[in-house]
């Protein structure tokens, strides 16, 4: 069964890759992930300087999904510029994902890390649950305004990471803004923000920061991923690659995400859940899913979702 896939000219051994955030944060961790099947090292959004997060506890599991507010920890854009080069001696993509608390943090870090050379660049316009930040990407004058800084500092294929939409207006009026900035693919979506788990035996939330609230991840929002990849599958067809994110917990949320138009699918809550032996699970369940439907490949059956 062929699970590869190609996103922007780059070809990825398999279809499977960890979602910024997951375990993706240290040298060990990112050279753990080349060590794994994965298909792509993915690093942790990057910030100008290097950050701690918010204070813990900061991730909660809980039946069905899992809610955080981390607050970007990471090592700060310079140290992954160092580590990029390291990390190519595992044979597979590097997708470096650039972040910021500000829009000027942003072409300063793409400038130097696309010097680096990962193969592809996706920008974060979705950076939730720092404190009183909001997300460029509800924002579309915004996004454009930081998207054309950015393009001109980018020679790798450069994507966006967006958060979850929730009206059809709203994917218009982004993908006609992503159609002007020389996007060259999408990664949707985000956690879904602002939720908030309460556990009733201590009367409390489950995690520190912001009062409790946090992005959900997890199978809870793969209903809000799967529209999005759809959604925008629909407005640029094949022109477009997208890697779906949000609900992916085995090969079967894969294979929906792949019916609806992702060309490769991230995984969050279940590697942290796991770890990084759950590539080689949930690759094993997506390829018996094509074997049982006849397909021989993903690209057999992207985006063939049946309307009634």
């Amino acid at each position: 069964m062929n699970l590869s896939t190609t996103i922007a000219g780059v070809t990825f051994p398999s279809c499977f890759m960890n979602a910024a955030g997951a375990l993706c944060v240290t040298r060990e961790e990112l050279e753990a992930l080349g060590r794994s099947a994965a298909g792509a090292i993915v690093t942790k959004s990057m910030t100008l300087e290097a950050r701690h997060g918010n204070p813990e506890p900061r991730y909660y599991g809980f039946p069905g999904g899992s809610i955080n507010s981390m607050g970007l920890p990471n090592l700060g854009y310079r140290a992954y510029a160092e580590l990029i080069p390291q990390l190519k001696q595992f044979g597979k993509p590097i997708i470096a994902s650039v972040a910021g608390l500000t829009e000027d943090d942003f072409p300063t870090i793409a400038e130097l890390i696309n010097a680096a050379q990962p193969d592809l660049i996706e920008v974060n316009l979705s950076c939730p649950n720092i404190p009183g930040k909001p997300q460029i990407g509800y924002d579309p004058d915004a996004s454009e305004r930081l998207l054309k800084k950015v393009r001109p500092k980018i020679t790798v294929p450069m994507g966006v990471k967006l958060p979850p939409y929730f009206d059809p207006a709203h994917h218009h009026v982004m993908g006609t803004m992503l159609g002007r900035c020389g996007v060259d693919f999408l990664n949707l979506i985000n956690s879904v923000g602002n939720g908030l788990v309460v556990d009733p035996e201590r009367e409390a939330v489950v995690i520190k920061p912001k009062g409790g609230f946090g992005g959900l991840g997890g199978r809870v929002i793969k209903p809000v991923a799967l529209a999005n990849v759809r959604a925008f599958y629909k407005f640029f067809g094949d022109k477009m690659p997208i890697i779906g994110t949000g609900g992916v917990m085995d090969g079967g949320d894969a294979f929906e995400h792949i019916l609806c138009g992702a060309s490769a699918v991230q995984i969050g809550t279940v590697l942290v859940e796991e770890g990084l032996e759950v590539f080689r699970r949930v690759e094993s369940e997506l390829a018996a899913v094509l074997t049982r439907k006849g397909y021989r490949s993903i690209q057999d059956c992207r985006g063939r979702l049946k309307e009634l």
